[in-house]
């Protein structure tokens, strides 16, 4: 888990990537935190009384038998991912009755396999009601990825799908006519 701390002495913006089984907590208002989701789910979650927001992102919902918080993998499943998320927001001065998510990926890419992405779906609305915070958003299912920002210290989010098409061969470009002359200057 990286915890930023404290806001960057400047103001310049900065990006940082969000990877499986990472949580990032933050006040910084230059900050975006960004991901890529398929059928993992990451969770934002804001405070904006405090102006604390954190984004995790999670490979699946419960773990196996055996996994526990010390694993070295424990923040790949959503049920330490998430409590780590929002303790590290509690630290930083969050308030536990003002926090508000939320939800991205879930999709389901592989036609006709075992709906993974539902299932983390499942498990994160199911997680989040629980601990009573309220899903102020989603955007979960369907068969496409995903590209995630959001500003942490601002509780702005942004969802884009993303396409699996192709990309069109590229066409060489058209050599001009010969016309046998030549001009010099």
């Amino acid at each position: 888990m990286r915890t930023l701390t404290a806001a960057a002495d400047d103001a310049r913006p900065r990006r940082l990537t969000i990877v499986q089984g990472e949580a990032v907590a933050s006040a910084d208002r230059a900050l975006t935190l960004t991901t890529i989701l398929g059928s993992c789910v990451a969770c934002c979650l804001y405070d904006g009384g405090a102006g604390i927001g954190g984004m995790n992102h999670f490979l699946l919902g419960d773990p196996p038998p055996g996994v526990t918080p010390g694993s070295a993998d424990a923040e790949r499943y959503g049920l330490f991912a998430m409590e780590k998320l929002v303790n590290e927001m509690l630290k930083l001065g969050a308030s536990r009755f003002g926090l508000r998510a939320h939800l991205y990926g879930g999709g389901n890419l592989h036609r006709g396999m075992r709906a993974i992405g539902d299932e983390n779906s499942r498990f994160a609305r199911r997680f989040l009601a629980q601990d009573g915070i309220a899903l102020v958003r989603e955007d979960l299912g369907g068969f496409a990825a995903r590209r995630v920002d959001f500003q942490p210290g601002l509780g702005r989010a942004r969802s884009r799908r993303v396409s699996d098409a192709p990309f069109a061969d590229a066409m060489p470009a058209a050599i001009p006519a010969h016309t046998g002359e030549v001009e010099l200057f």
